[in-house]
């Protein structure tokens, strides 16, 4: 089964997914580089019980905005009619390559919260990315794929 097949099927379950699954599918994903996240992505949540699911979800995330190196909206939610904005909830990012899992690949770094979010590729347009932040007793595990507005 090729990764972009095990992502949909993941992408697609509703019931929990494991860790493991997750810990699998990202560990066989090609790194990517800072070029490659600029733009707006819409983004989603994998269900393994992390209680950032539900935040994301009361935030109505929409996905990220990467403008540059030092220009990430890392929180963007949907608002009225159908638009997005940056949340300010948890401030700004910045995007790095970082080693995680000993690959170095594209991170975006909080600049006020000790949260790594590491990215992986699932095709041309679509990442795997999973949250690591200081302290947390297990990741959070999100995908984006490349904002097409209508």
């Amino acid at each position: 089964m090729s990764h972009a097949t095990r992502f949909e099927n993941l992408a697609a379950r509703r019931e929990k997914t494991s860790l493991a699954e997750l810990d699998a599918l990202f560990d066989a994903l090609p790194a990517v580089d800072e070029d490659f996240m600029i733009g707006e992505w819409d983004g989603g949540v994998f269900n393994t019980g992390h209680p950032g699911e539900q935040q994301l979800d009361a935030l109505g995330w929409a996905g990220k905005t990467f403008r540059g190196r030092d220009d990430v909206d890392p929180i963007v939610s949907r608002q009225a009619g159908g638009g997005r904005a940056a949340n300010p909830v948890m401030g700004s990012a910045s995007l790095r390559q970082v080693e995680y899992r000993g690959v170095v690949t594209a991170t975006m770094v909080y600049d006020k919260h000790p949260i790594f979010d590491h990215f992986r590729a699932v095709d041309a347009g679509t990442v795997l990315g999973v949250m690591d932040r200081k302290g947390a007793p297990m990741p959070l595990y999100f995908w984006l794929r490349r904002h097409h507005p209508a």
